[in-house]
């Protein structure tokens, strides 16, 4: 049975999702070859490394652990007492062995949320490096999204509060399925123009009556960086 469909009971509530966007001025995330450290500077990074101690999990595409190998760890001057549920969208469960994710998972838990019918052997490998691993449905892009947060609801030890960074196929794959709730996008002074990479790569609208609307609540000066927080309007 897929984790989806053991997921699938009457009260499980969702987790509220924040996606967090680190960007240009132009809206992007990476120059044309991929280079994306560091578009914001370091209060802004700060600042978004308090933002994921205070979520119940944090969640990226396996494009990113590729690209950054990423530790995706609370580092604020002053971390959780626990970190947060750290979360890999990987439809062929293909997160690499020798990722700084598998090789810290005594320092706290790793998810990776793939497709069902994914590779047996590839489940086993990274069960046995200690991550753990669910399967969905396919939907979209990959994994249906609404069946994760299903899933993440029905923990034993539910998870409460999503923490989207990226990249920007799932920042869309987000977007479009009308999942999120709020946004925290950091904005540095600089232009990287129409080849670089999108923060939301996808979900575009035909015409503005289709487009999601938001509300912005507060915005806020981080040296050169802005910080602005949206809801949905």
């Amino acid at each position: 049975m897929s984790a989806a469909a053991s997921a699938a009971k009457a009260g499980v509530k969702r987790p509220r999702v924040t996606l967090k966007l680190a960007t240009s001025l132009d809206g992007k995330i990476a120059t044309p070859t991929g280079e994306s450290q560091w578009i914001t500077g370091a209060r802004a990074r700060a600042i978004g490394h308090e933002l994921r101690g205070v979520h119940g999990a944090i969640l990226v595409g396996a494009g990113t652990v590729q690209a950054d190998d990423p530790e995706l760890s609370a580092r604020g001057e002053e971390p959780p007492a626990r970190q947060p549920l750290r979360i890999v969208l990987d439809s062929r469960l293909g997160v690499s062995l020798e990722s700084q994710l598998l090789k810290t998972v005594a320092f706290g838990p790793v998810l990776i949320a793939g497709c069902a019918g994914a590779a047996p052997a590839a489940r086993k490998d990274l069960e046995t490096r200690g991550a753990r691993v669910a399967t969905f449905p396919r939907a979209g892009r990959g994994v249906d999204l609404g069946a994760l947060l299903d899933y993440l609801g029905g923990l034993e030890e539910p998870v409460d509060s999503l923490f989207v960074e990226g990249g920007g196929q799932v920042a869309a794959s987000f977007v479009e399925a009308n999942l999120v709730d709020r946004m925290e996008w950091f904005r540095a002074p600089l232009i990287l123009g129409e080849d670089a990479r999108a923060a939301i790569a996808g979900a575009d609208a035909l015409k503005l009556s289709d487009a999601q609307r938001w509300k912005r609540i507060s915005v806020r000066e981080l040296d050169a960086d802005l910080w602005e927080t949206y809801e949905r309007a």
